[in-house]
């Protein structure tokens, strides 16, 4: 079983063709004379391969690195800037901003008033939370209710926009 190899032990190639050859002797000889075998070409192949996409990944990955420094880049200067116009709004400044937010809050227009039923429940659910206000899962009743008034607000609503 190993005692013998497996190549033939001639390396007389004969090919006997049934028509007249278009490929020189001398061609025909170079690939008798060649080394390079059907295993050794594809792994050269493979290596060739491996290679551009080395090259490929290489280049992709500056790429991702250019972009990623110039994002880095930019969030800095603006980290920099809220932190210059942080620093610089004390506590005054702030609080006359809020108070400013307020006002303009409670120029803004309603439409209509609200109905007795919603403001009544949302005065319930308002006085349940400032009563209960290390408990607030107590005042699950009046959250319930008013949901409900404003279900019925909703659906009123809805009715007289599709009328």
């Amino acid at each position: 079983m190993g005692s013998s190899s497996s190549k033939p032990s001639g390396d007389s190639h004969t090919w006997k063709a049934s028509s007249p050859v278009g490929v020189s002797q001398d061609f025909v000889d170079t690939l008798h004379t060649s080394r390079e075998s059907d295993v050794s070409r594809a792994q050269n192949l493979e290596l060739a391969v491996q290679a551009r996409v080395s090259e490929e990944l290489k280049k992709l990955s500056a790429q991702e690195s250019a972009a990623l420094k110039a994002t880095l880049e930019k969030a800095s200067e603006i980290t920099d800037k809220d932190a210059a116009a942080t620093s610089q709004g004390d506590r005054q400044t702030v609080s006359s901003e809020v108070e400013a937010l307020r006002a303009r809050l409670h120029k803004r227009k309603q439409l209509r008033p609200l109905p007795e039923t919603v403001e009544r429940a949302r005065g319930e659910v308002v006085r349940c939370l400032l009563e209960n206000d290390r408990r607030p899962l107590d005042c699950w009743q009046e959250v319930e209710a008013f949901k409900e008034e404003v279900r019925k607000l909703e659906k009123n609503w809805v009715d007289k926009v599709v009328r």
